[in-house]
Order: structure tokens, then sequence, then C-alpha cells
């Protein structure tokens, strides 16, 4: 069980750290929010935080 929890962890702090240097902090804000969401069981701040990384993963359109 200790292995399954350290490779959890070691995945959400590489998968957190990609997200930083991919998106920048907007990216990392729109992460938190759609953490905070599902744990919080909050639709409201999940979709926002869903919004945000969808917006910063299209790009700007041109």
């Amino acid at each position: 069980m200790p292995v399954i929890a350290f490779l959890s962890a070691v995945f959400v702090v590489t998968f957190e750290q990609l997200v930083q240097w991919r998106y920048g902090p907007s990216g990392v804000v729109g992460l938190l929010l759609l953490t905070i969401g599902i744990k919080a069981k909050s639709p409201t701040c999940s979709s926002i935080g869903a919004v945000i990384l969808a917006l910063m993963v299209s790009g700007p359109a041109l």
C-alpha cells in the first residue's frame, strides 16, 4: 500500500509541474479549482477549473 501512495504522489507532483511548465500560473489555478471542486463536490468550482483548463489547452484562435 505505501508503494501505491508513493507512486500516486509522484504522478500528481509530476503532472502539476508539467501543467505549470506548459500553461503557467493560470493553468495551475485551473487545475487547483478543478481539484478542489471535485474533492468538495462543488460543480461550480470544478466547472470553472475545467473551463480555465480547456481555454488554456485550446490556445488562441487564429
